[in-house]
């Protein structure tokens, strides 16, 4: 999807200039992605980096772009105005099975998740499988909203809902839009029966949203389909010294991120599961 709602995320500081003390904990970032990121610094993944930028004691500096396509080519591969090394060093919240950028370890795996509100003729859904097993009076009559390309839309299609399908595009080009507005708005206001969107998401926007209860159903993954994800962070290829730096940060905090994906209603899985967790070797 247009930002990791889906799911995202040349050398910059050396080992040697780690070992000098960078000026500051460089991030690249989208600056209306909550609840991963906003340029008010109040999304889960803006909290986290802040928690390692104050483990090395460093300020925390920012290169906001949409996540989008060349979000990687104009934060992480992009020259600093200053000539001294890249705008930003590091990605929060991609796929550790990434591979546009070197990944490290896995801090958190979570899924896509169905959400729809209460009292709308799906109260009794508690699965996935309890969605397709809807009588035919009332499933063919939902509007379920999933951006393309995702697993969701897939999904879908595979159970025979292609027409009770609402697609939205992932990568959309408006800068105010966000994947939270489908719950917000759409759903939110009656204009969508339920959505499939990114777990994060759905449990942030799930307690957000006023007027309504909204459910968030955590989808499990089946052969071809795969909904659940291990989150890392990003940074340039080569760059292995940062990323081990990353890992030791990872570790040494990880009761408080554990915390923080708590406060934001993040749907989280057993990280060791995942086939996707599985260590990627460094590129020095």
């Amino acid at each position: 999807m247009r930002r990791c709602a889906c799911l995202l995320i040349v050398l910059g500081f050396s080992a040697v200039a780690l070992a000098e003390r960078p000026p500051a904990f460089r991030v690249c970032a989208d600056p209306n992605n909550l609840p991963l990121s906003s340029r008010n610094q109040n999304g889960f993944e803006n909290r986290i980096a802040e928690l390692w930028a104050d483990e090395l004691g460093l300020p925390i500096e920012y290169t906001w772009f949409p996540q989008r396509r060349g979000f990687v080519r104009n934060t992480l591969r992009a020259p600093h105005e200053s000539g001294d090394g890249f705008k930003c060093d590091i990605v929060m919240g991609v796929a550790a099975s990434s591979d546009e950028l070197l990944t490290t370890r896995p801090y958190y795996r979570s899924t896509y998740a169905l959400v729809y509100a209460r009292g709308r003729n799906m109260d009794g859904v508690r699965s996935g499988q309890d969605l397709i097993n809807l009588q035919p009076d009332i499933r063919n009559h939902l509007k379920i909203g999933a951006f393309t390309p995702t697993p969701g839309v897939k999904w879908l299609a595979r159970y025979g809902m292609t027409e009770q399908t609402v697609a939205f595009v992932a990568m959309s080009g408006d800068p105010d839009a966000y994947p939270g507005q489908v719950l917000e708005k759409e759903l939110a206001k009656g204009q969508l029966d339920a959505a499939v969107i990114w777990g994060p998401m759905a449990g942030y926007f799930a307690r957000r949203v006023k007027g309504e209860e909204l459910v968030v159903i955590p989808l499990q993954s089946e052969p071809g389909i795969q909904f659940d994800f291990a989150i890392a962070a990003g940074v340039r290829y080569g760059d292995g010294e940062r990323k081990r730096l990353l890992e030791d940060l990872m570790i040494k905090t990880a009761a408080p991120i554990q915390e923080i994906l708590a406060e934001y209603n993040v749907p989280l899985l057993d990280i060791e599961s995942d086939a996707d967790s599985a260590e990627s070797s460094d590129d020095d």
